[in-house]
């Protein structure tokens, strides 16, 4: 059990609430209906597996990285709780689960699942090279949704583009937010991020544009889509969230950079997803 806890802290399982929700989220509306348990069961394998792998390989290629920052050489990998041989079988692990759950959704997915898996190799160089790498990680997080909904279709159509577009852009200002606790190491390090690059103050300015361009998108999906009162209560409140966490971030006052990030950021993808569950099963019943 000491050991499964450090793989998962490695992984920063609990996490995956980032990401998970709008999985669903796309799911729901792929049909606008709750998807049997065989679906949603694999498509969680899916995540679970396709993110672990590609925390464990970005824990893999960031190794000397994380060695010489303050804030993350106590991770396992830089401590020595976990050797390299171990990460490479766990991430390989993880890709076989995430591959096992391809090939038990819909045929679609057999042939798809490179361009999820390509993103998750390539994102974790970006920072070497480019400031851009946020809307990398963006990029990778804002397939979820678009996966989930290919995975309930079996086909690909233009509507969870839209959702994955506006997860792209959360995702990108919250990575943001992340990267102003390393602008410093950034910077003596030659490593690549928009804090880094822009400072804090343009850094803020934004994430606040980002995640208003995410509102935006969400508005889009739903007069797309057709959705009604549940589902624009739930961007509302998302709305009001993610104002509220941009309000309590100032240039000169980060203390509670860790509250924005950690606990807010959860709270957005929850939020959505339970309005849309309401929006689903409520329509469902003829009561939308």
């Amino acid at each position: 059990m000491g050991k499964l806890k450090i793989y998962l802290e490695m992984i920063k399982f609990q996490h995956s609430i980032f990401a998970l929700p709008f999985a669903y989220f796309g799911a729901f509306l792929a049909e606008m209906k709750v998807p049997d348990f065989k679906t949603l069961f694999w498509i969680t394998f899916a995540m679970v597996g396709a993110r672990s792998f590609a925390m464990a390989l970005n824990r893999l290629i960031d190794i000397e990285i994380d060695q010489h920052n303050p804030r993350t050489a106590e991770r396992a990998l830089p401590k020595g709780l976990l050797s390299v041989l171990n990460v490479v079988i766990f991430a390989f692990f993880s890709l076989g689960f995430f591959l096992l759950a391809v090939y038990n959704l819909e045929p679609i997915c057999r042939y798809l699942w490179p361009f999820v898996v390509i993103p998750f190799v390539v994102y974790p160089y970006t920072k070497r090279f480019t400031w851009l790498s946020h809307f990398i990680l963006g990029f990778c997080l804002g397939l979820a949704p678009v996966g989930a909904w290919i995975a309930v279709t079996n086909s690909i159509s233009f509507e969870p583009f839209l959702i994955g577009a506006a997860v792209l852009f959360w995702v990108s200002g919250f990575d943001i937010f992340y990267a102003i606790q390393d602008i410093d190491f950034d910077r003596n390090q030659g490593l690549l991020s928009i804090p880094a690059r822009f400072g804090i103050r343009k850094s803020l300015a934004l994430i606040k544009l980002l995640h208003a361009f995410s509102i935006v998108l969400l508005i889009l999906v739903g007069l797309h889509l057709n959705l009604g009162l549940f589902y624009f209560a739930g961007v509302v409140f998302t709305a009001l969230l993610l104002a509220y966490e941009n309000s309590i971030i100032k240039p000169d006052d980060l203390s509670r950079l860790n509250l924005a990030f950690f606990n807010l950021n959860g709270l957005v993808s929850i939020i959505m997803l339970c309005f849309v569950a309401f929006e689903v099963i409520f329509r469902r019943a003829g009561l939308g």
